[in-house]
């Protein structure tokens, strides 16, 4: 049975060759042939569809250059398609919508390079200026206008980028050596005194009275040490730095007059009671009533001599690690609620692989900010021995984070 784009021989079913192409099997007759013709016919409609479509899109999208890679993908595909139609017209109108699309893309992408060519000679402008602020602003504009044109033809691309990127780096470089060499004795006498009240706040929210006490005498000797800053950088420092230790005095002095005197044998065990109590509270999940049954012993825990006995060591890590673990499990448990509101119905499973994913962005917050500081370090370092103190306690408070906060994502993870 012959047919204007086929025929059908030994019951199969040929499409003649076109552009090139020789003669090919496509099907074979199933019920009959003019059956097995209308099927071949019906699927040739469908890709012609397929055309019309795609360039009804591009006709009507602003975005015309987009559409290339899906027209040439479909011209290629029409060479192996299985169907009886006149595919030397298809492949016409994609080759006719082919040519249009890269007349724009080759307007477009020199419409690109110059405004690229513009943010370049904006940039090589601004690059030796030192009005840092003002111009760091000027830059941040700049690179965004240049991640919104759109690209250029590929033999430039990489020396415009260079180009682009050589001013923003000069720039940049800089700025950050003028910084970096930044180093008046006004400055350093201000950071100082940022460092001194920095170790005034930590003192004022320990929980060892008397450490804090003995830091507070430490740091006021320090503070009368030190050089001069502006009246007006210094005021505010003052202000909030000699109020921390005011009241860092009165809790010394309010705790030594009321602290109960306690044998070592009877401390010991009020404190290994404390800690078991707060570490069972730890084992559960977390609620209003654990919360507050985790304060009332941390305000019994407050209540002892700052002074502890060195055999009741092990059972003041157990406490503070349980602490840190109910309250960290509240923190999440209210995370994860706000992030969904239907939480209390998800199966257990569920609820854990939530927790965990939070867990672990927190974890990987935590981190990052540990390694920033131990990074920093150098840059930030100082002969006194009370900032070093400050650093060191920084650095501990994070690790003891992640402690806690692995030993949760372990707990949850093993459930």
């Amino acid at each position: 049975m012959e047919h204007p784009f086929g025929y059908i021989k030994d019951s199969n079913v040929y499409l003649k060759g076109f552009l090139g192409q020789e003669d090919r099997v496509i099907g074979e007759v199933k019920e009959s042939e003019e059956s097995t013709i209308k099927y071949f016919e019906d699927r040739f409609e469908m890709v012609r569809q397929k055309v019309e479509k795609l360039k009804k899109d591009i006709e009507e999208n602003q975005n015309k250059g987009s559409f290339l890679m899906k027209l040439i993908h479909l011209k290629e595909s029409l060479l192996t398609y299985d169907a009886l139609g006149d595919f030397p017209s298809l492949i016409a109108e994609l080759e006719k919508e082919e040519s249009y699309l890269e007349e724009i893309i080759q307007v477009n992408r020199e419409r690109n390079l110059e405004l690229k060519r513009g943010l370049i000679a904006e940039a090589e402008a601004l690059m030796h200026s030192t009005d840092w602020k003002k111009d760091s602003e000027e830059f941040k504009n700049l690179k965004v206008k240049w991640l919104k044109t759109g690209p250029v033809s590929k033999e430039l691309e990489e020396a415009m980028e260079t180009a682009f990127q050589d001013a923003l780096d000069v720039f940049y470089g800089n700025r950050k050596n003028y910084f970096d060499g930044l180093a008046l004795q006004a400055e350093q006498n201000l950071k100082i005194y940022e460092n001194l009240l920095e170790q005034a706040r930590e003192a004022h929210d320990m929980a060892d009275v008397r450490l804090a006490f003995e830091i507070s005498k430490k740091i006021q000797k320090k503070w009368k040490e030190s050089g001069r800053v502006p009246a007006d950088k210094r005021q505010p420092i003052w202000d909030e730095f000699s109020k921390l230790n005011n009241r860092i005095f009165s809790k010394y002095k309010r705790v030594m007059q009321s602290v109960p005197t306690l044998s070592p044998g009877l401390m010991i065990k009020k404190i290994e009671k404390l800690a078991q109590e707060m570490q069972i509270l730890s084992a559960g999940p977390s609620s209003a009533g654990v919360m507050y049954e985790a304060k009332k012993l941390q305000a019994e825990w407050k209540k002892l001599p700052p002074k502890k006995p060195r055999n009741a060591q092990q059972s003041i890590k157990t406490f503070v690690f349980s602490t840190d673990l109910v309250f960290e499990k509240s923190f999440l448990d209210k995370l994860a609620h706000s992030k969904y509101e239907d939480f209390d119905q998800k199966e257990k499973s569920e609820q854990n692989t939530i927790k965990a994913g939070i867990l672990k962005d927190l974890i990987a917050r935590d981190q990052k900010e540990l390694d920033t500081i131990k990074d920093n370090v150098e840059n930030f370092r100082s002969n006194e021995a009370e900032f070093d103190v400050m650093i060191q306690r920084k650095i501990y408070g994070f690790n003891r984070k992640l402690e806690v906060k692995n030993y949760l994502l372990k707990e949850l993870t093993n459930n």
